[in-house]
């Protein structure tokens, strides 16, 4: 177990314990539960970084880290959409559209990587990505501030904005890019395999 791995699993185990943690949060009112769920949303996505650096300075890539690592990212984000759902932010087809696609393709991608086929990232499967987690942060940081600030009109204001129309049509445009990034994966693989064959 190399240590880029080992932080991947330490994601995909955080990923439920921020969830189960802001959810005590909320229900409870105790807000060292709701800063502790945002540390551990935090130092997940760090992870993600430093175990992506670390395996590139110490050239310790391995093909558990190849499948594992780009998995546990979309699983953590998977989790953050969850939240959103049972918040009632976020409808349930959207997340469970964007949870498949995230978590199917990326498991298919790492597989193929295992098999020596590279499908390369496009650039819109990177804006999406860019994407989801600036959404995410920012409804996190949306959810977390009247509390903080202890302002029931400020948390009134927030949650109109969550059941506006404009805050649908961002999570409608997550969820279609999401998808199309998914296709484009297919067309991409199947025009892959195609130059091969020719190849033979």
């Amino acid at each position: 177990m190399t240590v880029p791995n080992v932080l991947s699993i330490l994601r995909i185990i955080l990923s439920p314990l921020f969830l189960i943690l802001f959810l005590e949060g909320e229900k409870s009112g105790n807000c060292t539960y709701l800063n502790t769920s945002l540390v551990i949303f935090f130092v997940a996505v760090l992870t993600d970084w430093y175990d992506g650096w670390y395996a590139r300075k110490y050239k310790t890539i391995s093909r558990v880290g190849i499948f594992i690592d780009p998995l546990a990212d979309k699983i953590l984000t998977t989790f953050a959409f969850i939240l959103f759902y049972i918040k009632n932010i976020m409808p349930l087809w959207m997340v469970v559209l964007i949870g498949f696609r995230d978590i199917v393709v990326t498991a298919l991608r790492s597989y193929d990587e295992l098999r020596g086929i590279t499908i390369k990232t496009s650039f819109i499967a990177k804006a999406k990505t860019f994407f989801q987690m600036t959404y995410i942060f920012a409804i996190l940081f949306l959810i977390i501030l009247p509390k903080f600030q202890n302002n029931p009109d400020l948390e009134i204001k927030v949650n109109v904005f969550f059941n506006s129309i404009p805050n649908y049509l961002l999570m409608l445009f997550i969820t279609i890019i999401t998808i199309y990034t998914g296709i484009d994966y297919f067309v991409q693989k199947r025009v892959y395999l195609k130059n091969e064959i020719d190849k033979a």
